[in-house]
């Protein structure tokens, strides 16, 4: 049991190289047990310096594990002899081995590291594969060569017979010049070449823009297909794998060009120049979804050739790869898009239309993507009207009676009406017709009134496209109910009401005569726009009956004769249909249950057109150059350069008044006698046009004004007030009978 415990204690204590080099095949190697425990500390010790009796613990480690392994051989000889025979007859040098021979081996085998180590980037690894050269001990580069036009021209008249190591220097030029673009220092004195000169920017930019993608599909392909339709992929070329990398840092260079460029001519240019590399971008996805991403920031505040271009490479991404790019380029988009419409003014407009058109063009690349995004949307926009018409509180109202709320109802009406007919999407015209009438329900007060008429057309535009009775007239009707349009208006207004970038109206508002002018518009427009989606319909007199009792009634009761002269006008054209329709179906002989041939009647009816599809066709030419006119209008009165007037202060005026007629408002002036009220009479009288004229005669022929007859200025002055004003009022009429002629 001592003997077992001591031998523990050693085997615990010793170290891995000396449990390594002392061999552990039986008990027998091992040290006596009566060994001195001095000796022992000895030999670890030994182990353990590096200078001692074995040399380095690797030298100790490779000849513990050469004893063990010449030992294993030699037992091997006693358990499974036949082995060992077959050794000896087919390898002889396995068994021939020795300590010697392994400390050479693993000698020559182990590398020895250096002192300090370098770190190197990916990008200059590739660098580094794409020179061919070591870049030295430190990995610093050469000075860099300064690039002149002379080189650019050279390089534009060898690239029509393109080669590998002509387009590594153009595109190493060409990170030079994007590095100088971007102001970074470091990376244009990392780089080959040096850009100094806008000139020779200029120039290389536009040799890459216009030339080198033509050069490079030569490069690559040849000539060109004879089947022009079919689609070369890049990376079919046996040319791909040299040239990969130094196309994939062309790319990059030009994701930062169009990130940093701030000319808009420029941007353009690259651009179209990235619309052509489209099938190369797609081949590096990490580029690809840089390029997107900066595509989408100008696609929604750049400017308008921008806007139009971004959009153009945009849809060309999502065709070639709709499952890989349309749907995150969609989510994307949209959320931009929201951003962008928090803030609505005539400015604002026509980039939020353009917003509108564009991103329902990528929707219906596939409708069952677009179905994902409509719904999912759509309910976000449904949860924040149950909020708002559970809490009922200002901030979830406002959470829903904002532009970008109204807009996005706007968008996915105008998705599902320009995609229609799709039976992907039909399932949400429901559910969006009944958010948009609760918003309408939500405040239905006069204040909102213009945000009604925004969610009216959004359900005009539904029911007409998709051909769904969507109940919009009653919301429109209502308005004739709940405005006094006899009031008199508390104020008059300067301009009129914008009604097309407005939500919400004020106090004051609602007291204008613009108000009333522009709500009566508005009223007229949705009226006749709703009746001319039905004006077709085999039903349209009981469909414009509400419509015409509701007229007639304005009609009644309203006393201003422009509003009545609109309405009547509205009142003739709805009355002159429905008559149409009525005499049209007459004729007809099928049954109101033949579905199909009600369609097939209406079908015809629309083509061969009604009185007030006739009437409205005419009247949105005039409105929409009115629209025009008035926003031309705006423009050019914006850069005429008016006069300004400056107006005196009321105090000044009076000043400069007393002192210019100072003699008229002296009593004590010899000059000017006292005024006879009595014979004057009343101011507006016949006799006091008179005297005026008078006066004036006798000013003109230079005479003084006599004095009154009753006395001097000293009498009349000593008079009260309250003797003046008598006198001024002058004597009582005189009644007198009127005797005629008899020439009358």
């Amino acid at each position: 049991m001592a003997a077992a415990r001591s031998r523990k204690r050693r085997l615990a204590e010793l170290t891995v190289d000396e449990f390594l080099a002392s061999g552990f095949d039986s008990e027998s190697e091992s040290e006596p047990e009566g060994a001195p425990e001095a000796e022992r500390r000895a030999a670890r010790g030994a182990a353990r310096s590096p200078d001692g009796p074995g040399g380095s613990p690797s030298a100790s480690r490779r000849r513990g594990r050469a004893s063990e392994h010449k030992d294993q051989l030699s037992r091997l000889k006693d358990k499974d002899p036949e082995f060992y025979k077959f050794l000896q007859e087919n390898d002889q040098s396995l068994l021939n081995f020795s300590d010697s021979d392994s400390s050479e081996d693993e000698g020559e085998q182990l590398h020895s590291l250096p002192g300090t180590l370098e770190e190197a980037s990916e990008d200059e690894d590739e660098a580094e594969a794409e020179d061919g050269v070591s870049r030295g001990p430190k990995g610093k580069k050469k000075d860099s060569a300064p690039v002149t036009l002379s080189m650019v021209e050279n390089w534009k008249q060898t690239a029509k017979h393109l080669t590998p190591r002509l387009l590594h220097e153009i595109v190493q030029a060409l990170q030079a010049a994007v590095a100088t673009a971007r102001g970074d220092q470091e990376g244009a004195e990392a780089s080959k070449f040096q850009i100094t000169d806008s000139a020779v920017f200029n120039a290389l930019l536009t040799f890459c823009t216009r030339d080198l993608f033509g050069c490079l599909q030569k490069l690559l392909f040849g000539k060109a297909p004879k089947d022009g339709s079919r689609v070369q992929q890049p990376s079919s070329s046996p040319l791909w794998g040299k040239l990969r990398l130094d196309v994939k840092a062309y790319l990059s260079s030009i994701i930062q060009l169009v990130a940093c460029v701030a000319e808009a001519t420029v941007a353009a240019a690259l651009l179209q120049h990235v619309g052509s590399f489209v099938l190369y971008f797609l081949t590096f996805p990490k580029q690809c979804r840089m390029l997107l991403k900066r595509l989408v920031a100008l696609w929604s505040t750049g400017e308008e050739t921008l806007r139009v271009l971004a959009f153009l490479v945009l849809i060309r991404f999502c065709r070639h790869k709709k499952d890989a790019f349309l749907s995150p380029v969609l989510k994307q988009m949209y959320i931009t898009y929201v951003r962008n419409c928090k803030f609505t003014s005539p400015s604002a407009l026509p980039l939020i239309g353009f917003m509108q058109r564009t991103l329902t063009e990528l929707l219906a690349l596939d409708s069952s993507v677009a179905y994902q995004h409509a719904f999912l949307y759509i309910r976000q926009l449904a949860i924040h009207l149950r909020n708002a018409m559970t809490t009922r509180k200002k901030e979830t109202y406002q959470s829903v009676y904002n532009w970008q709320f109204v807009h996005c109802l706007r968008l996915w009406c105008h998705v599902v009406s320009t995609v229609s007919p799709s039976e992907a999407l039909r399932p949400l015209i429901y559910p969006l017709s009944q958010v948009v009438i609760g918003c309408i329900k939500l405040v239905p007060t006069a204040r909102y009134y213009p945000l009604r008429m925004h969610c009216v057309r959004a359900l005009t535009l539904l029911s007409e496209s998709t051909g769904t009775f969507i109940p919009v007239l009653p919301f429109i009707l209502e308005v004739f109910q709940q405005v006094d349009f006899n009031r008199r208006p508390g104020r008059m207004s300067s301009k009129p009401i914008n009604f097309a970038v407005v939500l919400k109206l004020s106090k004051v508002n609602l007291q204008e005569k613009a108000y009333r002018d522009g709500l009566l518009e508005q009223l007229y427009d949705l009226t006749l726009e709703y009746l001319h989606s039905q004006a077709h319909s085999i039903a349209f007199p009981e469909l414009a009956l509400p419509a015409v009792l509701q007229l007639k009634s304005f009609l009644r009761e309203c006393k201003v004769a422009n509003y009545c002269r609109q309405v009547r006008q509205l009142l003739e054209k709805v009355q002159e249909n429905a008559d149409y329709i009525c005499s049209q179906r007459q004729r007809a002989s099928f049954g109101v249950t033949s579905q199909q041939a009600v369609d097939a009647w209406e079908k015809q009816t629309r083509e061969e057109g009604t009185p007030l599809t006739k009437y409205y066709s005419h009247w949105r030419k005039l409105r929409d150059r009115e629209i025009q006119l008035e926003i031309s209008g705006k423009e050019r009165l914006e850069d005429l350069d008016f006069p300004e007037i400056k107006r005196r202060k009321l105090g000044d005026r009076k000043d400069e008044d007393k002192v210019e007629f100072k003699d008229l408002f002296d009593l004590d002036s010899d000059e000017d006698g006292t005024l006879d009220f009595s014979e004057r009479g009343a101011p507006g009288s016949p006799g006091a046009q008179q005297r005026v004229e008078d006066e004036d005669s006798s000013s003109s022929d230079g005479e003084e004004v006599s004095g009154s007859e009753d006395g001097g200025p000293d009498v009349e002055a000593g008079l009260a007030p309250q003797e003046l004003w008598l006198l001024a009022q002058g004597p009582p009429d005189e009644l007198q009978e009127l005797q005629l002629s008899e020439e009358d």
